[in-house]
């Protein structure tokens, strides 16, 4: 081994850090333990053997093509299905203004690689995906939170941050939202606000970079047009995926954007993994085209609502006084807000005792709140599962009172 491996290493990997969520799910690997923690699908709903006869199929009519290099930009009969898709919501855009990625989190990691350089600032809210945080950090940027309302990012402040860095002569590169069913708090803005945030992103000349990974998962409410949709003038970068709507073992994910800067998503994802997979892109296409994604999405969404509700009413029936909790209207999450002097970390020690997991919320914030917080996962676990994993944490939270 080398005598100084520190020395040797980028400051970009110096800046990196392990995914909290990542190490957290070693400890929950017993059999026994209730996982709330991951933002996992339920497996139960992977559509296999449909995804068998696919991947014939796909090797019959297309196998020389579907197991060679791709284009980078991706599959063209998945991306003119995915441009016809989010035309149909509003979306003015062309083959030009979509590249597949491996994944949403290397859309996450792209944007970072091409916008930021050590030291510039982004916005994000408080809290936020973890991911997204992680990938900005990576590159080091410093990371600027805007509390949340009901409606999630708070404008009022968010223009008040940006006011505040422009006369310190900082101009963040972009504002990362979730703007549906957000990753953990669960909250999806309204219209107006996404309409504000535009409106204040166009002052101050930030982009937007909307990350919209559960927005097909509605489960009640109205659905909000998308931030894209809202904009149309190429101020915001959407990142989708295929990974919480259909099987995340392909990592299928895209990025939606101006067509100058989808050109230097292209030029990055080349130095990075030249192509996704043909051979999955492949699949996905034909998949969508038998009708069988739509049928295949209804029945998630019913199966997670019911989830939810369940979720829901266990935790209205055992939890005790000074915790609260999100209700949402689609997406995977809830979040939950413990009394002021109780420890989330604490808290999770506590619960893998008692075999039962969740996500520290504290991981979320980029200033260092939220201890007293937690991100629960309701898609996962069987609905039984949910019942008793809220019973026992239920109990441990009176314990630490």
């Amino acid at each position: 081994m080398i005598t100084d491996f520190q020395e040797i290493i980028s400051t970009n990997v110096k800046g990196m850090k392990r995914s909290a969520i990542r190490e957290l799910l070693k400890l929950t690997q017993d059999p026994e333990i209730i996982s709330f923690a991951g933002g996992l699908p339920d497996p139960e709903l992977f559509p296999i053997e449909e995804l068998k006869k696919i991947s014939n199929e796909v090797l019959d009519s297309e196998g020389t093509k579907a197991l060679q290099y791709g284009s980078t930009e991706g599959d063209t009969k998945l991306r003119e299905i995915l441009v016809d898709r989010y035309k149909k919501d509003g979306f003015d855009i062309s083959l030009d203004n979509l590249v597949i990625t491996t994944s949403s989190q290397q859309g996450l990691d792209l944007v970072s690689k091409i916008f930021i350089n050590r030291g510039d600032t982004v916005i994000c809210g408080l809290p936020s995906y973890l991911g997204g945080l992680g990938a900005f950090n990576a590159y080091g940027a410093e990371r600027v939170g805007i509390p949340f309302d009901d409606s999630g990012m708070r404008s009022d402040l968010l223009e008040n941050k940006l006011e505040e860095l422009k006369k310190q002569g900082i101009k963040p590169k972009f504002i990362y939202v979730i703007p549906d069913f957000q990753n953990p708090a669960g909250i999806t803005m309204p219209e107006k606000r996404r309409i504000e945030i535009i409106e204040i992103a166009k002052k101050y000349d930030i982009l937007i970079v909307e990350d919209s990974p559960y927005k097909e998962l509605r489960f009640e409410g109205k659905s909000q047009k998308s931030i894209f949709a809202l904009d149309n003038s190429g101020h915001v970068i959407t990142l989708g995926t295929f990974s919480k709507i259909f099987v995340p073992g392909f990592r299928i994910g895209w990025v939606i954007a101006n067509a100058a800067i989808v050109d230097k998503f292209v030029v990055a994802k080349q130095n990075t993994d030249l192509c996704t997979s043909p051979f999955v892109q492949k699949i996905a296409a034909k998949y969508i085209e038998k009708g069988l994604f739509d049928k295949s999405l209804k029945k998630i969404i019913s199966t997670y609502y019911e989830k939810k509700k369940v979720m829901i009413k266990a935790f209205e029936d055992y939890m005790p006084e000074g915790v609260s909790w999100t209700n949402p209207e689609g997406g995977l999450f809830l979040f939950v807000t413990l009394p002021g002097n109780m420890n989330a970390e604490k808290l999770f020690h506590k619960s893998i005792e008692k075999k039962v997991a969740f996500v520290i919320g504290s991981v979320f914030f980029c200033n260092d709140e939220g201890q007293n917080t937690m991100r629960i996962n309701f898609s996962y676990s069987s609905i039984e599962q949910n019942i008793e994993g809220v019973k026992r944490l239920a109990e441990v939270i009176k314990q630490l009172m």
